[in-house]
């Protein structure tokens, strides 16, 4: 400043008014007052003490200056000279300055203090331990309008443990850090007043005594806790978060020389037996449909059931190829967009059908099929934003799907938008909805004959699937595969014209699809269709339909089995005499045994044959892997297999006595399929076949299987494109396998046994566990007693 430059006569000055100098040139540093009022607050104090004085060489001022702290100097602010920016005041430069600076820090370092930051004084003064913090509660308003506590404890000091945090609240007097915040201060490169206090260059022993100057003033509450949030790092050290009371736990887990391994010999592959030659298969599924349509046009095909369990509709072979030959002309001739026909051959399709519904989902099934068409069936969706329609919306979306068939009353119960049209589902791609009620079809002329390529590799329809991470993905299965699996099942089952099977399971997917909908027809099957809601009500009604239509197969799930037995009581009329196959669908499951048992023992006095029970092993990736043949087919008797779960949780497998509680008993899930080459390869790492007493994931070689993840190269090459190896790296096939997702070993008499699923696998150290354990402990300690129906 020019006033500052100017030789004044050296006054002592009381201290209350050093403070306010020093608190005054602290808010000119900081900005917090401007240059006028700094000069009228400055004059104001010093105005009683010091005379003005005028016109002198500011080069003569560092000449003037005394040793006493108190003394100050003052000018005349109209006066003043501006000095250029780009110079800097000659007193900053002392040798004296310098020098004293210099003592001050060699004290400091002496004191092993913290090194001071930006705008901050050394700290070092002869009377700092007696120092009293200064009382804030007595601070009048007029003073507080001159002390800003949140400017003097900007930089917060480095911690040290033995000072007072009153310490924090003392203002620098160092002229080079003054000058350094003023400069900061001005954005235009002006630099602001430095205190006057701390301008009077210091010699001798007070040099090292009086450097800094002790501001009575006081910190808020909020901007101390604002400068010990920024004391903080911002988030702990990575270390911090592993940290455990327990590290022996976070140690890996050396293998237990004591543990059980695999002593066999390495498995071969195990083949199927061959398909059988010379009988009259029809060329293709739509030609069968074809053929029983116009030959045996009354025979029935399908019988769908109220939730009171009486038969309100039968569809007849005659009525499904010609509503079905309807649904596909109008598929390719009726739905336009801007003059083009909305589908071609070979789009994929949605099937949106309740599981009360059967007749008019195999019309849509077959529909698409006939019209050259992908169907895809899916669950329908229930709100606008459920989350399992969400992955749903995904598959459809990536496999393009354009249009949705519906019925009448299922669009009905569909979320509406405003304008009456079906509502968009939260993750679905946009759809046009197609109601295929008769009403809406469009009879085709008696010259048109669909062009289906109903054979070879194309895909003829997507199963989806649910991980266990929720996602969903679709299994294509092309033509030939659907054909093959239709084949090898009705030489599995020996499934004959006219027979009657009941079908409990969801008809849209898995072996509920498979058997009640594709190998029915290929034979001229008639189904009952058991619909859920039903079973929910009467879990008896499968078996009193059985025991009705004479029926000769059945198709079920362990739970369908269990809730019979609940239900069972006082039903003295019903008889299970006429069947020869009870397919159970999840006989994999290791639960599922527990529940055959417990069914055998009570319906066997009511005509069911041991031999009857027929557990099978499916996948959506192998569709049918295996399945148990009565004896009259040529099935081996059936085996139970009780291991040790010690055993199994090292992949093991070791044969133990029932009468202990570690064991698992898990029973056979029959031959593979006809025409199949099935293996047991390691779980993980290349896939080196197992050894015979091993369990490892089961694979599968055949013509029946799946194809792919539909638009997914990359998991469809490690799971349709399995090469399993021998222990010296020698494929033991020119074809791939498809892995199954099924844990399981081949057992004797070939048959296969399956203990577990990939998706439900846990592994703990160097253990192994399953999810279906859980359910079979729980259901071992006769569950009827302690769990209710449904939970």
């Amino acid at each position: 400043m020019a006033d500052r430059g100017c030789p004044l006569e050296a006054v002592p000055l009381p201290a209350e008014v050093r403070e306010s100098l020093a608190e005054l040139e602290l808010e000119l540093s900081e900005g917090d007052i401007t240059q006028k009022g700094y000069e009228k607050k400055r004059a104001k104090l010093l105005a009683r003490y010091i005379p003005l004085i005028q016109g002198v060489d500011p080069s003569l001022q560092a000449e003037n200056r005394i040793p006493a702290p108190s003394q100050t100097t003052a000018a005349v602010p109209k006066q003043q000279k501006p000095r250029p920016t780009s110079s800097r005041d000659e007193r900053f430069r002392s040798d004296v300055h310098t020098e004293a600076v210099q003592a001050a820090l060699a004290k400091y370092k002496e004191r092993k203090m913290p090194m001071p930051s930006k705008r901050r004084s050394v700290l070092v003064h002869s009377s700092v331990e007696t120092y009293t913090p200064p009382d804030t509660s007595s601070a009048s308003e007029d003073e507080g309008s001159l002390r800003r506590p949140g400017r003097l404890t900007s930089t917060p000091l480095q911690s040290h443990s033995n000072i007072e945090p009153w310490l924090d609240r003392v203002i620098q007097g160092s002229s080079t850090s003054s000058s350094a915040s003023s400069t900061s201060s001005h954005p235009g490169g002006r630099p602001a007043a430095a205190p006057s206090a701390a301008a009077t260059t210091l010699t001798g022993p007070a040099a090292h005594a009086h450097i800094g100057v002790p501001v009575n003033s006081r910190v808020s509450s909020k901007i101390q806790q604002l400068l010990n949030t920024l004391k903080r790092p911002k988030r702990p050290p990575l270390k911090e978060f592993f940290v455990d009371d327990f590290e022996e736990l976070l140690e890996v887990q050396q293998p237990d020389p004591n543990q059980p391994k695999p002593e066999g010999s390495q498995m071969v592959v195990l083949k199927g037996e061959p398909l059988a030659v010379g009988v009259p298969w029809p060329p293709s599924l739509l030609a069968a449909l074809q053929r029983w349509g116009t030959t045996q046009p009354k025979a029935p095909c399908l019988t769908a059931l109220d939730t009171a369990g009486k038969a309100f509709y039968t569809l007849t072979y005659g009525k499904l190829w010609s509503r079905s030959l309807k649904l596909a002309y109008t598929l390719l001739n009726k739905l336009t967009s801007k003059n083009e026909p909305l589908l071609k051959p070979g789009d994929r399709v949605a099937l949106v059908f309740p599981n009360s519904d059967p007749v008019m989902f195999m019309v849509a099934f077959y529909g698409c099929l006939l019209a050259d068409l992908v169907p895809v069936p899916i669950e329908v969706p229930l709100t606008r934003k459920d989350a399992g329609s969400q992955q749903v919306g995904f598959l459809l979306g990536s496999c393009g799907v354009a249009l949705a068939l519906t019925t009448d009353a299922c669009q009905k119960g569909l979320p509406k938008a405003q304008t009456g049209e079906v509502a968009t589902f939260k993750g679905w791609p946009p759809l046009s909805w197609l109601v295929i009620d008769g009403k809406h079809l469009t009879k085709p002329p008696k010259d048109w004959h669909p062009q289906a390529q109903d054979a070879g590799s194309g895909t003829a329809y997507i199963e989806y699937k649910t991980s266990k991470e929720g996602s969903t993905v679709g299994v294509t299965v092309s033509h030939a595969s659907l054909l093959a699996q239709c084949r090898a099942l009705t030489q599995a089952c020996g499934y004959s014209e006219a027979e009657t099977l009941t079908n409990v399971l969801d008809f849209k997917r898995d072996a509920g699809l498979w058997h009640g909908v594709l190998t029915s027809v290929m034979n001229r099957m008639h189904v009952i269709s058991i619909p859920y809601a039903l079973m929910k009500v009467n879990p008896l009604s499968w078996i009193q339909k059985v025991c009705s239509y004479k029926a000769r197969a059945a198709l079920v799930k362990s739970r369908d089995m269990h809730w019979s037995l609940l239900a069972q009581r006082g039903q003295r009329d019903v008889s299970l005499s006429s069947l020869r196959m009870l397919i159970v669908a999840d006989g994999a499951n290791p639960w599922s045994i527990s529940s055959c048992d417990a069914f055998l023992n009570v319906f066997q006095s009511r005509g069911l044959r041991p031999e009857v029970i027929c557990p099978c092993a499916t996948s959506p990736e192998a569709l049918t892997v295996a399945i148990r043949r009565p004896p009259d087919l040529g099935g081996p008797p059936p085996k139970k297999a009780v291991l040790s779960m010690n055993g199994l949780s090292f992949g093991v497998i070791r044969v133990d006595t029932e009468e202990k509680l570690s064991v698992l008993t898990v029973q056979d899930v029959g031959q593979v399929l006809p025409g199949a080459d099935v293996c047991v390869v390691k779980i993980e790492g290349t896939p080196y076949l197992c050894k015979t007493d091993e369990v490892g994931e089961i694979c599968v070689n055949s013509s029946t299987t799946g194809t792919a993840y539909y638009g997914l190269l990359g998991i469809t090459k490690s799971v349709f494109e399995t090469v399993p190896v021998t222990a010296g790296g020698v494929p033991v096939s020119d074809r791939p396998f498809t892995r199954t997702g099924l844990l399981g070993f081949i057992g004797p008499d070939n048959l296969v046994f399956v203990v577990g699923k990939l998706d439900g696998l846990m592994v703990v150290g160097v253990r192994r566990h399953n999810a279906d354990d859980i359910v079979a402990t729980a259901l071992a300690v006769e569950p009827m007693k302690f769990v209710y129906r449904g939970r």
